[in-house]
């Protein structure tokens, strides 16, 4: 009676080592888990700027994107915001880091260039990509002028955002 109440330990005691460790739970992964993660089918990609223009909202059925800071957004979800007709619809299909700095739909402010922003818009640049962009919507890509520089030489400051997996390499 007394072997039987010990359960199934003494026979773990004749195991070797690497089978014990087999036995153990897996240890927690070193490497943070994604919030957002693209489907197998649809890879992170590289949009130039007719292509994320093709997702402004506005043909039923079609994704909805937004650049901030050269990286393209799917805003789908939001589609009550950045939809046809919507509020946010003028910052969808393009990069509009400026306007979303400036708080601003004005078309002038509909595009990538930041010069001549104060600190403080700046600042709230950060604080809406950061904690509204990135954390509620998917990476779906990047924008080739993120990537690229102007004479189409790779930008080495590139760092792509909460995707370890992405490969500038596989984009071209």
């Amino acid at each position: 009676a007394g072997a039987a109440a010990r359960g199934p330990l003494p026979c773990l005691a004749l195991l070797p080592l690497p089978c014990l460790l087999l036995l153990l739970p897996p240890a927690a992964s070193a490497e943070p888990e994604l919030r957002f993660r693209p489907p197998a089918e649809a890879p992170v990609r590289l949009f130039t700027e007719p292509e994320l223009a093709r997702y402004d909202g506005h043909q039923e059925g079609q994704p909805i994107y937004l650049a901030v800071k050269g990286v393209v957004f799917d805003v789908t979800s939001g589609k009550e915001f950045y939809g046809k007709g919507a509020p946010y619809n003028a910052l969808a299909g393009k990069d509009s880091t400026r306007g979303v700095a400036k708080m601003s739909l004005d078309p002038a402010d509909l595009t990538h260039d930041t010069t001549g922003l104060t600190e403080e818009e700046l600042k709230s640049l950060d604080d809406i990509f950061n904690n509204v962009y990135k954390a509620k919507y998917p990476i779906v890509g990047y924008t080739s002028r993120r990537i690229l520089n102007e004479d189409g030489s790779p930008n080495l400051d590139f760092k792509p955002e909460d995707q370890p997996h992405f490969s500038i390499k596989d984009e071209f």
